[in-house]
Protein backbone atom coordinates (compact mmCIF):
# COMPACT_ATOMS: atom_id res chain seq x y z
CA UNK A 1 0.00 0.00 0.00
CA UNK A 2 1.11 3.49 -0.70
CA UNK A 3 0.66 4.08 3.23
CA UNK A 4 3.94 3.08 4.33
CA UNK A 5 6.88 3.91 7.15
CA UNK A 6 8.06 7.29 5.27
CA UNK A 7 4.45 8.37 4.54
CA UNK A 8 3.76 7.58 8.38
CA UNK A 9 6.94 9.47 9.61
CA UNK A 10 5.92 12.45 7.69
CA UNK A 11 2.21 12.45 9.09
CA UNK A 12 3.67 11.81 12.67
CA UNK A 13 6.06 14.77 12.58
CA UNK A 14 3.31 17.34 11.26
CA UNK A 15 1.34 16.12 14.26
CA UNK A 16 4.08 17.10 16.50
CA UNK A 17 2.15 20.47 16.52
CA UNK A 18 -0.92 19.27 18.36
CA UNK A 19 1.43 18.48 21.23
CA UNK A 20 0.10 19.80 24.53
CA UNK A 21 -3.33 20.94 22.77
CA UNK A 22 -6.74 19.13 23.89
CA UNK A 23 -9.03 16.46 22.64
CA UNK A 24 -11.98 18.46 22.95
CA UNK A 25 -14.80 15.69 21.59
CA UNK A 26 -14.28 11.86 20.52
CA UNK A 27 -17.19 10.46 18.82
CA UNK A 28 -16.95 6.77 16.43
CA UNK A 29 -18.80 7.94 12.98
CA UNK A 30 -18.00 4.01 12.02
CA UNK A 31 -16.99 0.21 13.52
CA UNK A 32 -13.50 1.07 12.03
CA UNK A 33 -12.85 5.10 12.40
CA UNK A 34 -12.46 7.73 15.68
CA UNK A 35 -12.47 11.35 15.16
CA UNK A 36 -10.50 13.39 17.72
CA UNK A 37 -11.19 16.88 17.57
CA UNK A 38 -8.50 18.71 19.26
CA UNK A 39 -8.12 22.53 19.92
CA UNK A 40 -5.57 24.41 21.36
CA UNK A 41 -1.70 24.96 20.84
CA UNK A 42 -2.78 27.03 17.64
CA UNK A 43 -4.87 23.62 16.42
CA UNK A 44 -7.91 23.49 15.87
CA UNK A 45 -9.36 20.49 13.77
CA UNK A 46 -10.51 16.75 13.75
CA UNK A 47 -8.16 13.66 13.79
CA UNK A 48 -8.98 10.77 11.80
CA UNK A 49 -7.75 7.69 13.29
CA UNK A 50 -8.79 4.45 10.67
CA UNK A 51 -8.65 0.62 11.34
CA UNK A 52 -10.63 -0.03 8.54
CA UNK A 53 -9.03 -3.14 6.73
CA UNK A 54 -8.67 -1.70 3.44
CA UNK A 55 -8.14 2.06 4.01
CA UNK A 56 -6.17 1.81 7.50
CA UNK A 57 -4.98 5.75 8.06
CA UNK A 58 -4.66 8.59 9.96
CA UNK A 59 -4.86 12.63 9.02
CA UNK A 60 -6.57 16.00 9.60
CA UNK A 61 -9.95 15.75 8.13
CA UNK A 62 -12.28 18.75 7.08
CA UNK A 63 -14.76 16.11 5.74
CA UNK A 64 -18.09 16.08 7.76
CA UNK A 65 -18.77 12.73 10.00
CA UNK A 66 -21.57 11.70 11.44
CA UNK A 67 -21.44 11.42 15.75
CA UNK A 68 -24.13 8.45 16.25
CA UNK A 69 -26.71 9.09 19.33
CA UNK A 70 -25.58 5.89 20.84
CA UNK A 71 -22.11 5.83 21.07
CA UNK A 72 -20.46 2.13 20.24
CA UNK A 73 -18.35 0.64 23.73
CA UNK A 74 -15.00 1.36 22.44
CA UNK A 75 -15.68 5.33 21.58
CA UNK A 76 -17.48 5.74 25.42
CA UNK A 77 -13.90 3.89 26.67
CA UNK A 78 -12.33 6.63 25.00
CA UNK A 79 -14.54 9.48 26.11
CA UNK A 80 -13.85 8.48 29.62
CA UNK A 81 -10.23 8.30 29.72
CA UNK A 82 -9.07 10.38 26.84
CA UNK A 83 -11.88 13.28 26.31
CA UNK A 84 -10.78 16.86 27.91
CA UNK A 85 -7.14 15.40 27.87
CA UNK A 86 -4.11 16.85 27.14
CA UNK A 87 -1.90 15.28 24.32
CA UNK A 88 1.94 14.48 25.59
CA UNK A 89 3.39 13.37 22.19
CA UNK A 90 2.64 11.30 19.36
CA UNK A 91 5.50 8.84 18.13
CA UNK A 92 5.98 6.20 15.78
CA UNK A 93 7.35 3.16 16.51
CA UNK A 94 10.99 2.86 14.47
CA UNK A 95 10.34 3.78 11.05
CA UNK A 96 6.99 0.37 11.54
CA UNK A 97 3.35 2.16 10.55
CA UNK A 98 2.12 2.22 14.32
CA UNK A 99 1.39 5.32 16.04
CA UNK A 100 1.30 6.11 19.43
CA UNK A 101 -0.40 8.88 21.03
CA UNK A 102 -0.01 9.84 24.99
CA UNK A 103 -2.88 11.25 26.54
CA UNK A 104 -2.82 12.85 30.10
CA UNK A 105 -6.54 13.34 31.68
CA UNK A 106 -8.11 14.22 34.55
CA UNK A 107 -11.75 12.85 35.96
CA UNK A 108 -14.51 14.49 37.67
CA UNK A 109 -12.64 13.72 41.01
CA UNK A 110 -9.29 15.84 39.72
CA UNK A 111 -7.21 12.30 39.84
CA UNK A 112 -4.61 12.41 36.40
CA UNK A 113 -4.18 9.15 34.58
CA UNK A 114 -2.08 8.48 31.52
CA UNK A 115 -3.10 6.69 28.71
CA UNK A 116 -1.82 5.81 25.33
CA UNK A 117 -3.61 5.21 22.06
CA UNK A 118 -2.42 3.56 19.73
CA UNK A 119 -3.05 3.06 16.11
CA UNK A 120 -1.60 0.03 13.80
CA UNK A 121 -1.65 0.54 10.30
CA UNK A 122 -0.91 -3.36 9.15
CA UNK A 123 -3.69 -3.69 6.26
CA UNK A 124 -7.00 -6.01 7.21
CA UNK A 125 -5.09 -6.65 10.45
CA UNK A 126 -4.61 -2.51 11.60
CA UNK A 127 -6.52 -2.04 14.85
CA UNK A 128 -7.04 1.00 17.63
CA UNK A 129 -5.87 0.43 21.01
CA UNK A 130 -6.06 1.94 24.23
CA UNK A 131 -3.53 0.87 26.62
CA UNK A 132 -2.17 1.61 30.37
CA UNK A 133 1.40 2.91 29.08
CA UNK A 134 2.95 1.73 33.01
CA UNK A 135 1.53 -1.78 33.50
CA UNK A 136 1.47 -2.76 29.39
CA UNK A 137 -2.64 -3.99 29.73
CA UNK A 138 -4.97 -2.71 27.40
CA UNK A 139 -8.26 -1.52 27.95
CA UNK A 140 -9.74 -2.57 24.78
CA UNK A 141 -9.23 -2.19 21.14
CA UNK A 142 -11.66 -1.32 18.14
CA UNK A 143 -11.05 -4.65 17.07
CA UNK A 144 -10.64 -7.72 19.25
CA UNK A 145 -8.23 -10.35 18.69
CA UNK A 146 -8.57 -13.75 20.31
CA UNK A 147 -6.43 -17.05 20.78
CA UNK A 148 -8.33 -18.38 17.82
CA UNK A 149 -7.44 -16.04 15.47
CA UNK A 150 -3.83 -15.26 16.02
CA UNK A 151 -1.63 -17.62 18.22
CA UNK A 152 1.05 -14.22 18.06
CA UNK A 153 -1.06 -12.12 20.46
CA UNK A 154 -4.43 -11.06 21.78
CA UNK A 155 -6.01 -7.80 21.66
CA UNK A 156 -8.90 -8.24 24.24
CA UNK A 157 -9.82 -5.90 27.74
CA UNK A 158 -6.91 -7.00 30.22
CA UNK A 159 -4.81 -8.05 28.70
CA UNK A 160 -1.06 -7.34 28.05
CA UNK A 161 0.06 -5.66 25.35
CA UNK A 162 2.28 -6.99 22.87
CA UNK A 163 3.59 -5.43 19.52
CA UNK A 164 2.66 -6.59 16.03
CA UNK A 165 5.60 -9.01 14.94
CA UNK A 166 8.65 -7.54 13.68
CA UNK A 167 9.65 -8.37 10.30
CA UNK A 168 13.73 -8.45 11.59
CA UNK A 169 14.05 -5.47 8.57
CA UNK A 170 16.40 -3.14 8.48
CA UNK A 171 15.57 0.62 9.41
CA UNK A 172 16.68 2.49 6.02
CA UNK A 173 17.31 5.59 8.19
CA UNK A 174 20.21 3.71 9.46
CA UNK A 175 21.81 2.12 6.74
CA UNK A 176 25.33 2.33 6.10
CA UNK A 177 27.29 2.33 2.80
CA UNK A 178 29.18 -1.01 3.62
CA UNK A 179 25.97 -2.68 4.45
CA UNK A 180 23.80 -1.45 1.46
CA UNK A 181 27.31 -2.28 -1.00
CA UNK A 182 26.80 -5.76 0.89
CA UNK A 183 23.19 -5.85 -0.03
CA UNK A 184 24.09 -5.03 -3.66
CA UNK A 185 26.62 -7.36 -4.10
CA UNK A 186 24.30 -10.21 -3.78
CA UNK A 187 22.71 -9.18 -7.07
CA UNK A 188 24.16 -10.05 -10.20
CA UNK A 189 26.58 -7.84 -12.06
CA UNK A 190 24.62 -6.84 -14.86
CA UNK A 191 21.43 -5.89 -12.65
CA UNK A 192 23.29 -3.52 -10.27
CA UNK A 193 21.86 -0.64 -12.17
CA UNK A 194 19.83 -1.34 -14.65
CA UNK A 195 17.18 -4.14 -13.50
CA UNK A 196 14.80 -2.11 -11.61
CA UNK A 197 12.71 -5.20 -10.28
CA UNK A 198 15.46 -6.79 -9.29
CA UNK A 199 16.74 -3.71 -7.32
CA UNK A 200 13.13 -2.83 -5.85
CA UNK A 201 12.58 -7.02 -4.33
CA UNK A 202 16.03 -6.66 -3.05
CA UNK A 203 15.16 -3.64 -0.95
CA UNK A 204 12.41 -4.16 -0.50
CA UNK A 205 12.82 -7.59 1.11
CA UNK A 206 15.53 -5.80 3.11
CA UNK A 207 14.68 -2.40 5.07
CA UNK A 208 11.57 -2.16 6.99
CA UNK A 209 9.05 1.29 6.43
CA UNK A 210 9.65 1.36 2.46
CA UNK A 211 6.74 0.01 0.15
CA UNK A 212 7.15 -1.06 -3.54
CA UNK A 213 6.07 1.95 -4.41
CA UNK A 214 9.02 3.72 -2.62
CA UNK A 215 11.42 0.55 -3.76
CA UNK A 216 10.46 1.24 -7.24
CA UNK A 217 11.14 4.70 -7.47
CA UNK A 218 14.54 4.82 -6.03
CA UNK A 219 15.72 1.73 -8.34
CA UNK A 220 13.94 3.94 -11.58
CA UNK A 221 16.43 7.10 -10.44
CA UNK A 222 18.98 4.88 -9.75
CA UNK A 223 18.52 3.31 -13.86
CA UNK A 224 17.38 7.00 -15.55
CA UNK A 225 19.87 8.88 -13.70
CA UNK A 226 22.52 6.69 -14.21
CA UNK A 227 23.27 6.79 -10.20
CA UNK A 228 25.35 4.44 -8.09
CA UNK A 229 21.75 2.72 -5.94
CA UNK A 230 23.12 4.13 -2.57
CA UNK A 231 23.59 7.46 -3.87
CA UNK A 232 20.09 7.63 -5.08
CA UNK A 233 19.12 5.67 -1.61
CA UNK A 234 21.55 7.97 0.58
CA UNK A 235 19.98 10.85 -0.58
CA UNK A 236 16.36 10.23 -0.32
CA UNK A 237 17.21 8.77 3.44
CA UNK A 238 18.69 11.99 4.55
CA UNK A 239 15.99 14.00 3.14
CA UNK A 240 13.88 11.71 5.06
CA UNK A 241 15.83 11.88 8.06
CA UNK A 242 15.86 15.99 8.00
CA UNK A 243 11.90 15.86 7.76
CA UNK A 244 11.99 17.16 4.15
CA UNK A 245 9.02 15.52 2.31
CA UNK A 246 7.20 16.66 -1.37
CA UNK A 247 3.73 15.03 -0.91
CA UNK A 248 2.42 14.15 -3.78
CA UNK A 249 -0.02 12.52 -5.41
CA UNK A 250 -0.40 11.04 -9.04
CA UNK A 251 -3.52 9.98 -10.90
CA UNK A 252 -2.94 7.56 -13.42
CA UNK A 253 -4.48 7.50 -17.20
CA UNK A 254 -6.21 4.38 -15.97
CA UNK A 255 -7.62 6.48 -12.70
CA UNK A 256 -5.78 4.67 -10.13
CA UNK A 257 -4.11 7.01 -7.71
CA UNK A 258 -0.79 6.17 -6.01
CA UNK A 259 0.70 9.01 -3.22
CA UNK A 260 3.99 9.03 -1.57
CA UNK A 261 6.22 11.93 1.04
CA UNK A 262 9.08 11.13 -1.60
CA UNK A 263 8.20 12.60 -5.51
CA UNK A 264 7.62 9.53 -7.80
CA UNK A 265 9.42 10.21 -11.25
CA UNK A 266 8.54 6.54 -11.98
CA UNK A 267 4.93 7.25 -11.79
CA UNK A 268 2.92 8.03 -15.01
CA UNK A 269 0.33 10.52 -15.03
CA UNK A 270 -1.09 13.82 -13.97
CA UNK A 271 0.70 14.76 -10.49
CA UNK A 272 -0.54 17.00 -7.78
CA UNK A 273 2.20 18.41 -4.87
CA UNK A 274 0.76 19.86 -1.36
CA UNK A 275 1.83 21.27 1.22
CA UNK A 276 1.49 19.14 3.77
CA UNK A 277 1.25 15.28 3.99
CA UNK A 278 -2.33 15.21 6.03
CA UNK A 279 -3.66 17.14 3.24
CA UNK A 280 -2.17 14.64 0.54
CA UNK A 281 -4.12 11.34 2.71
CA UNK A 282 -7.12 13.70 2.87
CA UNK A 283 -7.70 14.14 -1.12
CA UNK A 284 -6.88 11.01 -1.78
CA UNK A 285 -9.27 9.57 0.32
CA UNK A 286 -12.28 11.44 0.68
CA UNK A 287 -14.19 9.88 -2.41
CA UNK A 288 -12.23 6.37 -1.71
CA UNK A 289 -13.65 6.13 1.72
CA UNK A 290 -17.01 7.31 1.31
CA UNK A 291 -17.74 5.28 -1.48
CA UNK A 292 -16.11 2.00 0.06
CA UNK A 293 -18.74 2.72 2.76
CA UNK A 294 -21.77 3.23 0.46
CA UNK A 295 -21.07 0.24 -1.31
CA UNK A 296 -20.51 -1.65 2.09
CA UNK A 297 -23.68 -0.54 3.16
CA UNK A 298 -26.00 -0.65 0.00
CA UNK A 299 -25.08 -3.98 -1.14
CA UNK A 300 -28.65 -5.44 0.02
CA UNK A 301 -30.52 -2.37 -1.93
CA UNK A 302 -27.99 -2.42 -5.02
CA UNK A 303 -28.46 -6.33 -5.30
CA UNK A 304 -32.28 -5.77 -5.05
CA UNK A 305 -32.52 -2.79 -7.31
CA UNK A 306 -30.66 -4.87 -10.29
CA UNK A 307 -32.87 -7.74 -9.85
CA UNK A 308 -36.05 -5.78 -10.08
CA UNK A 309 -34.83 -3.82 -12.88
CA UNK A 310 -34.26 -7.33 -14.48
CA UNK A 311 -37.43 -8.60 -13.61
CA UNK A 312 -39.01 -5.70 -15.41
CA UNK A 313 -36.60 -5.40 -18.24
CA UNK A 314 -38.61 -9.70 -18.99
CA UNK A 315 -41.71 -8.28 -17.90
CA UNK A 316 -41.35 -5.91 -20.85
CA UNK A 317 -40.60 -7.96 -23.32
CA UNK A 318 -43.57 -10.69 -22.52
CA UNK A 319 -46.00 -7.44 -22.67
CA UNK A 320 -44.34 -6.80 -26.13
CA UNK A 321 -44.89 -10.28 -27.62
CA UNK A 322 -48.53 -9.91 -26.08
CA UNK A 323 -48.94 -6.78 -27.61
CA UNK A 324 -47.32 -8.41 -31.02
CA UNK A 325 -50.20 -10.77 -30.83
CA UNK A 326 -53.31 -8.50 -30.01
CA UNK A 327 -52.25 -6.23 -32.74
CA UNK A 328 -53.99 -9.15 -34.95
CA UNK A 329 -57.28 -8.23 -33.33
CA UNK A 330 -58.48 -6.36 -36.66
CA UNK A 331 -57.35 -9.43 -38.88
CA UNK A 332 -59.69 -11.66 -36.22
CA UNK A 333 -62.74 -9.61 -36.32
CA UNK A 334 -62.36 -9.25 -40.23
CA UNK A 335 -62.38 -12.96 -40.09
CA UNK A 336 -65.79 -12.98 -37.83
CA UNK A 337 -67.84 -10.67 -40.50
CA UNK A 338 -66.78 -13.04 -43.28
CA UNK A 339 -68.43 -16.17 -41.65
CA UNK A 340 -71.23 -14.58 -40.94
CA UNK A 341 -71.50 -13.47 -44.85
CA UNK A 342 -70.86 -17.71 -45.70
CA UNK A 343 -72.81 -19.07 -42.73
CA UNK A 344 -74.85 -21.07 -45.66
CA UNK A 345 -71.96 -22.28 -46.92
CA UNK A 346 -70.89 -24.89 -44.09
CA UNK A 347 -71.70 -26.47 -41.69
CA UNK A 348 -71.53 -28.29 -38.58
CA UNK A 349 -68.54 -30.91 -38.31
CA UNK A 350 -66.48 -28.50 -41.00
CA UNK A 351 -63.04 -27.97 -39.95
CA UNK A 352 -62.53 -25.35 -42.46
CA UNK A 353 -64.05 -23.16 -45.13
CA UNK A 354 -62.90 -21.65 -48.16
CA UNK A 355 -64.15 -17.59 -48.87
CA UNK A 356 -63.94 -14.91 -50.61
CA UNK A 357 -61.93 -12.44 -48.47
CA UNK A 358 -63.71 -8.68 -50.28
CA UNK A 359 -61.68 -6.41 -47.39
CA UNK A 360 -58.99 -7.06 -50.32
CA UNK A 361 -58.53 -5.75 -53.46
CA UNK A 362 -58.05 -8.60 -55.34
CA UNK A 363 -60.03 -10.67 -53.54
CA UNK A 364 -58.65 -13.98 -52.76
CA UNK A 365 -60.22 -17.12 -51.79
CA UNK A 366 -59.24 -18.25 -48.22
CA UNK A 367 -59.39 -20.74 -46.04
CA UNK A 368 -61.01 -20.17 -42.23
CA UNK A 369 -60.27 -22.82 -39.52
CA UNK A 370 -63.36 -23.56 -37.98
CA UNK A 371 -64.27 -26.14 -35.15
CA UNK A 372 -66.16 -29.07 -36.06
CA UNK A 373 -68.36 -29.23 -32.75
CA UNK A 374 -69.97 -25.64 -33.44
CA UNK A 375 -73.03 -24.45 -35.40
CA UNK A 376 -72.00 -21.89 -38.20
CA UNK A 377 -73.20 -19.06 -36.00
CA UNK A 378 -71.64 -20.03 -33.02
CA UNK A 379 -68.17 -19.91 -34.99
CA UNK A 380 -68.56 -16.59 -36.20
CA UNK A 381 -69.54 -15.67 -33.17
CA UNK A 382 -66.08 -17.47 -31.74
CA UNK A 383 -63.50 -15.09 -33.30
CA UNK A 384 -66.10 -11.90 -32.48
CA UNK A 385 -65.28 -12.62 -28.84
CA UNK A 386 -61.71 -13.48 -30.08
CA UNK A 387 -61.46 -9.82 -31.20
CA UNK A 388 -63.14 -8.15 -28.21
CA UNK A 389 -60.90 -9.89 -26.09
CA UNK A 390 -57.94 -9.39 -28.03
CA UNK A 391 -58.82 -5.53 -28.22
CA UNK A 392 -59.23 -5.11 -24.24
CA UNK A 393 -55.78 -6.94 -24.19
CA UNK A 394 -54.22 -4.84 -26.27
CA UNK A 395 -55.42 -1.68 -24.42
CA UNK A 396 -54.41 -3.36 -20.83
CA UNK A 397 -51.28 -4.51 -22.08
CA UNK A 398 -49.92 -0.82 -22.87
CA UNK A 399 -51.33 0.47 -19.98
CA UNK A 400 -49.40 -2.41 -18.24
CA UNK A 401 -46.12 -1.70 -20.90
CA UNK A 402 -46.23 2.25 -19.87
CA UNK A 403 -46.45 1.33 -16.16
CA UNK A 404 -43.67 -0.94 -16.27
CA UNK A 405 -41.32 1.64 -18.35
CA UNK A 406 -41.86 4.49 -15.44
CA UNK A 407 -41.15 2.11 -12.43
CA UNK A 408 -37.96 0.99 -14.64
CA UNK A 409 -37.12 4.71 -14.98
CA UNK A 410 -37.66 5.32 -10.78
CA UNK A 411 -35.64 1.84 -10.08
CA UNK A 412 -33.09 3.33 -12.44
CA UNK A 413 -33.39 6.73 -10.35
CA UNK A 414 -32.82 5.33 -7.18
CA UNK A 415 -29.77 3.26 -8.70
CA UNK A 416 -28.22 6.79 -9.84
CA UNK A 417 -29.00 8.27 -6.31
CA UNK A 418 -27.00 5.00 -4.80
CA UNK A 419 -23.85 6.02 -7.05
CA UNK A 420 -23.89 9.48 -5.68
CA UNK A 421 -24.77 9.11 -2.31
CA UNK A 422 -22.69 9.84 0.62
CA UNK A 423 -23.08 8.00 3.94
CA UNK A 424 -25.67 10.09 5.43
CA UNK A 425 -27.85 9.56 2.21
CA UNK A 426 -28.03 6.38 2.78
CA UNK A 427 -30.94 5.99 4.98
CA UNK A 428 -33.18 8.38 2.77
CA UNK A 429 -32.99 6.06 0.44
CA UNK A 430 -33.76 3.32 2.30
CA UNK A 431 -36.35 5.02 4.04
CA UNK A 432 -38.01 6.16 0.19
CA UNK A 433 -37.82 2.19 -0.58
CA UNK A 434 -39.56 1.57 2.34
CA UNK A 435 -42.49 4.08 2.05
CA UNK A 436 -42.93 2.77 -1.64
CA UNK A 437 -43.21 -0.90 -0.64
CA UNK A 438 -40.12 -2.26 -1.98
CA UNK A 439 -38.83 -3.54 0.90
CA UNK A 440 -39.94 -4.15 4.78
CA UNK A 441 -38.64 -2.40 7.55
CA UNK A 442 -36.30 -3.83 9.44
CA UNK A 443 -35.30 -3.04 13.46
CA UNK A 444 -38.31 -1.66 14.35
CA UNK A 445 -39.32 -3.27 17.45
CA UNK A 446 -43.00 -3.98 18.96
CA UNK A 447 -44.91 -1.22 20.31
CA UNK A 448 -41.96 1.22 19.21
CA UNK A 449 -43.35 3.98 17.09
CA UNK A 450 -41.74 5.35 13.69
CA UNK A 451 -39.73 8.69 13.73
CA UNK A 452 -41.25 11.61 11.92
CA UNK A 453 -39.32 12.17 8.98
CA UNK A 454 -37.04 15.35 9.43
CA UNK A 455 -36.48 17.85 6.71
CA UNK A 456 -33.84 15.90 4.26
CA UNK A 457 -30.18 17.80 4.40
CA UNK A 458 -29.56 19.17 0.59
CA UNK A 459 -25.68 19.53 -0.76
CA UNK A 460 -25.85 23.32 -1.40
CA UNK A 461 -22.93 24.98 -3.70
CA UNK A 462 -21.99 28.62 -4.66
CA UNK A 463 -21.21 29.52 -7.76
CA UNK A 464 -18.08 31.89 -9.00
CA UNK A 465 -21.05 34.36 -8.86
CA UNK A 466 -21.86 33.93 -4.99
CA UNK A 467 -25.27 32.32 -5.79
CA UNK A 468 -26.49 29.33 -4.13
CA UNK A 469 -27.25 26.23 -6.30
CA UNK A 470 -29.01 23.48 -4.39
CA UNK A 471 -28.35 19.65 -5.29
CA UNK A 472 -30.45 16.86 -4.51
CA UNK A 473 -29.07 13.70 -4.99
CA UNK A 474 -31.70 11.08 -4.39
CA UNK A 475 -35.61 11.08 -5.14
CA UNK A 476 -36.19 12.33 -1.64
CA UNK A 477 -34.01 15.56 -1.86
CA UNK A 478 -34.93 15.97 -5.01
CA UNK A 479 -38.86 16.26 -4.48
CA UNK A 480 -37.37 18.83 -1.24
CA UNK A 481 -35.31 20.79 -3.61
CA UNK A 482 -38.14 20.86 -6.14
CA UNK A 483 -41.47 21.13 -4.40
CA UNK A 484 -41.02 22.61 -1.30
CA UNK A 485 -37.57 24.74 -1.21
CA UNK A 486 -37.73 26.51 -4.54
CA UNK A 487 -39.92 29.52 -5.27
CA UNK A 488 -41.44 30.35 -8.72
CA UNK A 489 -38.17 32.36 -10.12
CA UNK A 490 -35.71 30.41 -9.05
CA UNK A 491 -34.21 27.98 -12.24
CA UNK A 492 -34.43 24.62 -12.42
CA UNK A 493 -31.87 22.02 -14.03
CA UNK A 494 -32.41 18.41 -14.90
CA UNK A 495 -30.56 16.07 -17.76
CA UNK A 496 -32.69 15.29 -20.14
CA UNK A 497 -34.26 12.22 -20.49
CA UNK A 498 -31.19 10.85 -18.52
CA UNK A 499 -31.29 9.56 -14.68
CA UNK A 500 -29.84 12.36 -12.33
CA UNK A 501 -29.97 15.11 -9.53
CA UNK A 502 -32.85 18.05 -9.53
CA UNK A 503 -30.59 21.11 -9.34
CA UNK A 504 -31.71 24.54 -8.12
CA UNK A 505 -30.13 28.13 -9.12
CA UNK A 506 -31.62 30.09 -5.74
CA UNK A 507 -32.19 33.07 -7.38
CA UNK A 508 -34.29 35.36 -9.71
CA UNK A 509 -31.27 36.83 -11.41
CA UNK A 510 -27.76 35.11 -12.37
CA UNK A 511 -24.94 35.20 -15.26
CA UNK A 512 -24.28 32.89 -17.79
CA UNK A 513 -21.41 31.52 -15.67
CA UNK A 514 -23.94 30.37 -13.00
CA UNK A 515 -26.02 28.79 -15.29
CA UNK A 516 -22.87 26.95 -16.93
CA UNK A 517 -21.86 25.46 -13.08
CA UNK A 518 -25.21 24.48 -12.52
CA UNK A 519 -25.20 22.86 -15.38
CA UNK A 520 -22.29 20.91 -14.73
CA UNK A 521 -23.60 19.98 -11.42
CA UNK A 522 -26.47 18.33 -13.05
CA UNK A 523 -24.69 16.56 -15.32
CA UNK A 524 -21.74 15.25 -12.88
CA UNK A 525 -24.75 13.97 -10.38
CA UNK A 526 -26.31 11.92 -13.05
CA UNK A 527 -25.65 8.76 -15.00
CA UNK A 528 -23.93 10.54 -17.54
CA UNK A 529 -21.23 11.71 -15.43
CA UNK A 530 -18.09 9.93 -17.21
CA UNK A 531 -20.02 11.43 -20.63
CA UNK A 532 -19.18 14.22 -22.65
CA UNK A 533 -21.61 16.85 -24.38
CA UNK A 534 -24.54 16.15 -21.99
CA UNK A 535 -27.32 17.60 -22.43
CA UNK A 536 -29.41 19.58 -19.83
CA UNK A 537 -32.85 21.20 -19.56
CA UNK A 538 -33.37 24.30 -17.40
CA UNK A 539 -36.68 26.20 -16.96
CA UNK A 540 -38.28 28.49 -14.41
CA UNK A 541 -39.50 26.44 -11.04
CA UNK A 542 -43.35 27.44 -12.09
CA UNK A 543 -42.87 25.38 -15.46
CA UNK A 544 -42.36 22.17 -13.20
CA UNK A 545 -44.69 20.37 -11.64
CA UNK A 546 -45.11 17.00 -10.03
CA UNK A 547 -48.18 14.76 -11.35
CA UNK A 548 -50.55 13.81 -8.73
CA UNK A 549 -49.42 10.31 -7.27
CA UNK A 550 -46.44 10.29 -9.40
CA UNK A 551 -43.56 8.42 -7.77
CA UNK A 552 -40.78 10.43 -5.61
CA UNK A 553 -38.71 12.32 -7.79
CA UNK A 554 -41.09 12.27 -10.62
CA UNK A 555 -41.67 15.85 -12.66
CA UNK A 556 -43.15 16.71 -15.81
CA UNK A 557 -42.01 20.54 -17.43
CA UNK A 558 -42.15 22.43 -20.23
CA UNK A 559 -40.77 26.01 -21.25
CA UNK A 560 -37.17 23.96 -21.48
CA UNK A 561 -34.01 25.11 -22.94
CA UNK A 562 -31.55 22.48 -23.43
CA UNK A 563 -27.60 23.64 -23.00
CA UNK A 564 -24.35 20.66 -23.72
CA UNK A 565 -21.90 20.72 -21.39
CA UNK A 566 -18.90 17.82 -20.39
CA UNK A 567 -18.96 16.87 -16.27
CA UNK A 568 -15.74 18.79 -14.41
CA UNK A 569 -14.92 16.51 -11.14
CA UNK A 570 -12.26 19.39 -10.48
CA UNK A 571 -14.60 22.57 -10.81
CA UNK A 572 -17.09 20.27 -9.03
CA UNK A 573 -14.77 19.83 -5.96
CA UNK A 574 -13.42 23.87 -6.16
CA UNK A 575 -16.76 24.94 -6.16
CA UNK A 576 -17.95 25.86 -2.27
CA UNK A 577 -20.46 23.47 -0.88
CA UNK A 578 -21.80 22.72 2.20
CA UNK A 579 -24.44 20.68 3.38
CA UNK A 580 -27.87 22.36 5.15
Amino acid sequence: MSLDGIVTRALVHELQASVKARIHKIYQPTENELILHIRGQGVNGKLLLSAHPSMPRIHWTEQTWANPQEPPMFCMLLRKYCEGGVIEAVRQVGLERIVEIDVRHRDELGDSSFKTIVLEIMGRHSNLILLDPASGIIHDGIRHVTPAISSYRVVLPGSAYVSPPSQDKVNPLEATSSSFEALMDTLPADARQSDVNTISSTLLNAYTGLSPLLTREIAYRAANLQQEPWTVFDQMMRKVSENDYEPNLVIAEDGKALFSAVALTHAKGEAKTFDSMHQCLEIFYRDKASRDLVRQRTTDLNRFLLNEMAKNEKKLLKLQDTLKEAEEADHVRRLGELLTAYLHAFKRGDKTVDVIDYYEEDQPTISIALDPLLTPNENAQRYFRKYTKMKNSRSVVTEQMESTRTEMEYLASVLQGLESATPNDIGEIREELIEQGYIRERGLKRGMKKKKKDTPSVLCYTSSEGIPIYVGKNNTQNDYVTNRLAMSTDTWLHTKDIPGSHVLIRSAEYGEETLREAAVLAAYYSKARASSSVPVDYTRIRNVRKPNGAKPGFVIYEGQKTLFVTPDESLVQRMPSIVK
